[in-house]
């Protein structure tokens, strides 16, 4: 089913309501038979207030979502929220928003769902028998340690969960908050439990803060890479994504900072802009940088077959044809420049354990 049809050029959410936030947009859901439109009948007495952040409680009463992609490295994961207040204007995750009946723009970031039972979910999932332990990847939908994870601590109930079992983690994120659990990141990290992705997109502080609002300015991540690998943590640092004709110039400055910061690993992927994404990101690129809009989405579907994007496995997250080389090129010879070409990201599963429970029948030692 398409997304409805909405003029990326005509934001419907106004400048108050948005302040603090990415999307200029709330269109409706793509599974949504009627959309509405708002419009000015004169009667309007005060300027509309800021939208505030909304928390509801999600009932799932399971916590490890499995894929099969061939393109994705893992094939277990965990998001102990719905929805990201880091209002990413590019957030590929966006649209899964449209399954709860909710827009994927301002109510991505302003409607979020958040997971308390998580970490008993997964201790019971955990301890199920035949359980096949292999790395969990946390952050790769929302942020795990976005604003609200300082209040609700569910990241830090997940965490304690997998090193009483001593399950590895792959954890990606944008959100300096990452350091608060940096004990017992630290220990698991240091015994091969543990890897963390810093995901970086620029180094230009104005340039983040319309871009990705509510998430920790760059100087922030790189300070928490430092610190996490001080904790003896590993640390990557992901380029995502990288924007042609926006961000692009920026690969070996980022690729220099994470090294300095005691990355020792490097990824990447471009512009990712499925389903509603395509246009929340025209609509923002359109009102924030209009001098540049038209080079920057030639671009863009110049890496993705003329479309904005293309869906192919392998393809979606680094497009193909000259522009896309190119960039793979600069990267690959950025990793080697400073240190940071890929290594294996396996993890150490043979530690895993079921830790007895109270009221667990405990062996004799005969």
């Amino acid at each position: 089913m398409s997304a409805p049809e909405h003029d990326p050029l005509l934001p419907d959410v106004t400048e108050r309501e948005r302040r603090g936030r990415g999307a200029g947009v709330n269109m409706a859901s793509r599974f949504d038979r009627q959309t509405s439109e708002r419009v000015d009948d004169g009667w309007a007495q005060d300027e509309d207030a800021p939208v505030r952040t909304r928390v509801d409680i999600d009932q799932t009463r399971t916590i490890i979502a499995r894929n099969q992609s061939p393109d994705v490295p893992f094939d277990r994961s965990i998001n102990p929220y719905r929805g990201c207040e880091h209002g990413c204007i590019y957030c590929f995750a966006r649209p899964t928003h449209a399954h709860l009946g909710l827009s994927p723009g301002l109510d991505f970031e302003t409607r979020l769902f958040a997971k308390p039972a998580a970490p008993d979910l997964l201790a019971r999932a955990l301890a199920r028998p035949g359980y096949k332990v292999a790395p969990l990847a946390i952050g790769t939908n929302t942020d795990p340690y976005q604003p609200v994870e300082k209040e609700w601590r569910i990241m830090r109930g997940i965490l304690e969960v997998l090193w009483e079992h001593r399950h590895p983690v792959l954890i990606t994120t944008k959100g300096s908050l990452v350091t608060r659990d940096g004990d017992i990141l630290g220990r698991m990290g240091r015994r091969g439990l543990a890897r963390v992705t810093m995901s970086l997109t620029t180094l230009d502080n104005r340039l983040s803060r319309s871009l990705e609002p509510r998430a920790a300015a760059p100087g922030r991540r790189i300070a928490a890479v430092r610190e996490l690998v001080k904790r003896g943590v590993p640390v990557s640092v992901g380029l995502a994504p990288i924007i042609p004709g926006l961000t692009d110039h920026e690969i070996e400055h980022l690729m220099r900072a994470g090294a300095e910061a005691g990355a020792d690993s490097a990824t990447w992927t471009t512009l990712r802009l499925p389903l509603e994404v395509s246009p929340i990101f025209r609509e923002w690129l359109v009102r924030e940088h209009p001098n540049r809009a038209a080079k920057v989405m030639t671009k863009v579907r110049e890496m993705h077959g003329g479309k904005d994007y293309d869906a192919t496995w392998y393809k979606r997250t680094s497009g193909s044809g000259v522009y896309a080389s190119l960039i793979a090129r600069r990267c690959e010879l950025a990793r080697q420049r400073f240190g940071l070409a890929v290594k294996s990201a396996t993890l150490d599963c043979a530690q895993f354990r079921v830790p007895p429970r109270s009221g667990d029948q405990l062996t004799l030692g005969l």
